[in-house]
């Protein structure tokens, strides 16, 4: 199929895509890597009246990273086939919002926070207020998300990464991503354990973070952690996984990561 007509709009800056998004309000959609939006477009699931293409904003082409983020480096693996991947852009995949996505879950456990700019003044949007549903954020029409930063975890932190997917480079079925501190007596200061494609939002799990916080991970409180934080979620069925099938994948994910993220702790990245 084609997509259907619309305007095209070349934005040379953010202040200029900001303007359009203006104009066109909730009729206009932002193009930044296209990996997500091209195919929506072509099959019609998307029909804005405006396309605002960002990929001429030099203000927006920064990237900024530092040695203490090997979870993020980690996950880029496994974020889609390297044609898409090279293509894509790291602001347009966390508010393209697909729930089965690496990049958002690790807003979640990475503490993020994007930065949404209007005519007039920009906000910051704090992970857990982002997410809305499935492709759904809190951004209003008329803002551009113009960052995201994410908050490096404590010196010493160790992480873990895993998902399941039927090939390397599609969607994930289930993923998991952990994030582990420990003080000098082995307990556990810092935890925080994601997950996605289990609903419709990635979901950073309360209980299992709970369940290890100021305790010894031992083995046995790691597979209670792991146990909680899937029996919290509340995942869909749908042709490629039963419901129940990805909440013991959950499961064993999350104990493999808060494992692999034990393991790490206090080792140099």
């Amino acid at each position: 199929m084609k997509p259907a007509p619309f305007e095209y709009v070349a934005a040379s800056s953010a202040a200029d895509a900001v303007e359009a998004l203006r104009r066109h309000g909730d009729e206009a959609k932002v193009l930044a890597g296209g990996q997500s939006l091209i195919p929506m477009l072509a099959l019609r699931l998307a029909r804005p009246a405006a396309l605002v293409d960002i990929n001429g904003c030099g203000d927006l082409l920064e990237i900024f990273a530092r040695e203490r983020a090997p979870l993020l480096a980690e996950a880029l693996r496994w974020v889609a086939h390297p044609p898409i991947r090279n293509r894509g852009t790291v602001v347009g995949s966390i508010v393209h919002a697909d729930p089965a996505s690496e990049l958002p879950a690790l807003l979640l456990c990475l503490d993020g926070e994007v930065v949404a700019r209007r005519r007039g003044g920009e906000r910051v949007i704090a992970a857990d207020q982002l997410y809305v549903a499935p492709l759904t954020t809190s951004l209003e029409s008329d803002e551009l998300a113009t960052a995201v930063r994410f908050t490096l975890p404590p010196e010493g932190a160790g992480w873990g990464f895993a998902e399941v997917t039927r090939r390397h480079g599609d969607f994930a079925l289930v993923g998991c991503a952990a994030v582990l501190a420990l003080d000098g007596a082995g307990a556990v200061t810092h935890a925080r354990l994601g997950f996605f494609g289990v609903g419709g939002t990635p979901v950073r799990s309360g209980p299992g973070e709970s369940a290890l916080l100021g305790r010894q991970p031992t083995p046995a409180r790691i597979g209670e952690a792991a146990k909680a934080a899937a029996a919290a979620l509340r995942p869909d069925g749908d042709l490629h996984a039963t419901a129940e099938y990805r909440s013991t994948v959950a499961a064993t994910l999350a104990s493999r990561v808060l494992a692999a993220a034990l393991e790490r702790c206090g080792k140099a990245a």
